[in-house]
């Protein structure tokens, strides 16, 4: 794992890529910082966090789309399956070396409210639990692209599907506002909803008896629950939307609330995304 996460800290920062993202969010922190905190006269740094949580639909594309991707391209992933170490540490080492990458400029924006603190009184608690939560934020991004990196050939595809994935969850509650509420248009959805995962299970395992009894499973579960109680299924699909969106998750630190279940909630993606990325490479190891 040492070994994969030198070198790749090592390809982001030889080049510019790890030093243009550092730039890119520390501008953008700069110039809301100045607009809020010294123009808007507002004490509060975690309006500038939330402000500049957008910069994540470009980050994470680009931090993440060479990751796997590229070892396709380039054809090194044949020397990485046939080497001694388990996929984890290479997926565990890659993580990391992106981590890294972000927690750079993350580091940096701790400085803020220091500098603010001479300009008037600053809520320490409220700010730097923001800025944990603005970085546990972006570490469940990138797992996400990360996976999405596993699962495709080309950096290309990896970027265009991971900013489309970061510009759903971006806008994923706005989404659920239109969204029909009632509770026949709810159990369509997670109906839908069942199928995609059963083939999503399907790619990543190639077993088509699992799948399909995985599906069927779900499918026949949504059913009985909806006939045992329909009224449970109002608005159902358009509430769990909501709880999904990583967005606005991160908008409880900036409220001053430093919630657990958030906190929970971002490991959890990021260790099932890892997961799913270390299955991902294992198919391809086997398929090879």
């Amino acid at each position: 794992m040492t070994a994969v996460f030198r070198r790749e800290v090592g390809s982001y920062f030889k080049g510019v890529l790890g030093y243009l993202l550092a730039a890119f969010l520390l501008v953008f922190a700069g110039i809301y910082c100045m607009a809020y905190n010294l123009s808007g006269y507002y004490a509060n740094f975690e309006y500038v966090l939330s402000g500049i949580s957008f910069i994540y639909l470009i980050a994470v594309p680009i931090i993440s789309m060479r990751a796997v991707a590229e070892e396709k391209r380039q054809r090194t992933d044949q020397l990485i399956y046939s080497l001694p170490i388990r996929l984890s540490s290479v997926v565990l080492g890659k993580f990391l070396a992106m981590l890294t990458v972000l927690a750079v400029p993350t580091l940096i924006l701790c400085l803020y409210p220091l500098v603010l603190s001479q300009f008037g009184s600053i809520n320490y608690a409220t700010a730097y639990g923001a800025i944990i939560g603005f970085f546990l934020m972006g570490g469940c991004l990138l797992s996400i692209g990360l996976f999405i990196s596993s699962a495709t050939e080309s950096q290309v595809s990896a970027a265009v599907i991971t900013l489309v994935t970061m510009l759903l969850l971006y806008f994923m509650s706005s989404l659920a506002s239109f969204l029909p509420t009632d509770a026949s248009s709810s159990l369509s959805a997670l109906m839908v909803s069942a199928i995609v995962l059963a083939v999503i299970l399907y790619l990543l395992t190639k077993n088509s008896l699992v799948s399909v009894l995985m599906g069927a499973v779900m499918i026949v579960g949504l059913y009985l629950w909806y006939q045992a109680d329909s009224l449970a299924f109002s608005g159902l699909f358009a509430k769990i939307m909501e709880a999904l969106s990583v967005f606005d998750r991160f908008e409880t630190f900036v409220e001053g609330v430093f919630d657990l279940n958030c906190v929970v909630y971002y490991l959890s993606i990021t260790g099932v995304c890892l997961f799913l990325t270390v299955q991902s490479m294992e198919k391809r190891r086997w398929n090879e």
